[in-house]
């Protein structure tokens, strides 16, 4: 798909970007605090920007064609609004759930982070 040259410039740039977008929402959901997860998602939603632009830039140097660009957006799209949708659903939460609790599936106890502890 790309030229020998490209190897380490631009092709590895596309790849980290495009690793970035899972990890960061990855990281976002292992969060316990509604602002960490939405920073996260934040910085999953750049990386998606940044993997449009370096997509625009291949097409632009005549690394891929117009129909594989055209497919790329048409997942960026679906992968945009769906990261803007989880980060709506994140504000929902924060706003809803005053007394941020907090349960770890691996143990019995409920932290309520509204009140100094004991």
């Amino acid at each position: 798909m790309f030229p020998v040259e490209e190897k380490f410039a631009l092709s590895q740039q596309l790849r980290r970007a495009v690793q970035s977008v899972p990890a960061n929402i990855a990281e976002a959901h292992g969060r316990y605090h509604y602002q960490d997860a939405i920073r996260f998602c934040y910085i999953a939603r750049g990386s998606l920007d940044e993997t449009l632009s370096h997509l625009i830039l291949a097409h632009d140097l005549g690394y891929i064609p117009e129909d594989s660009l055209r497919t790329c957006r048409e997942i960026w799209r679906e992968v945009y609004r769906l990261l803007n949708g989880y980060i709506e659903y994140l504000k929902r939460n924060r706003q809803e759930d005053i007394s941020l609790k907090i349960r770890d599936e691996g143990w019995s106890t409920e932290y309520d982070l509204t009140r100094p502890d004991p």
